[in-house]
């Protein structure tokens, strides 16, 4: 990951969202959303092969392919809701961006249910029942 074209990116977008918000306060805010839109897209475009690494790791050891479909999803989700949010701060919209996180929060719980079952099942088989 080059971490120092992210870096220069964020600063270059701080910059230039500050230095247009005293003037246009609108395009301000869209440029901050490009920017960690772009940054984002950076980050996840050098995380593919990473990901790629978990899955093998994840099909060799015998988990079932099910369960890292889960694990990608909810990571997902988590990374879009937290953006999301964080882009509601920045337009002041604070309570806004606290429904996006409960929304988060709530679709990672309902997309884990499949594996809270399995370990409840795998519980109740290792106590007899």
């Amino acid at each position: 990951m080059n971490i120092l074209a992210i870096v220069g990116l964020a600063i270059l977008t701080a910059v230039l969202a500050t230095l247009m918000r005293r003037y246009h306060k609108e395009y301000a805010m869209l440029l901050s959303v490009l920017g960690g839109g772009l940054i984002l897209f950076m980050i996840f475009q050098n995380f593919t092969p990473a990901l790629s690494s978990i899955t093998d790791m994840l099909s060799a050891s015998g988990v079932s392919g099910e369960y890292t479909i889960i694990l990608i999803k909810t990571l997902g989700t988590c990374f879009l809701a937290q953006f999301a949010a964080d882009a509601c701060r920045d337009a002041g919209e604070s309570s806004l961006a606290s429904k996006v996180e409960l929304a988060g929060k709530v679709a990672v719980i309902l997309m884990a249910l499949p594996l809270f079952e399995a370990i409840a099942n795998t519980a109740i088989t290792l106590i007899g029942g």
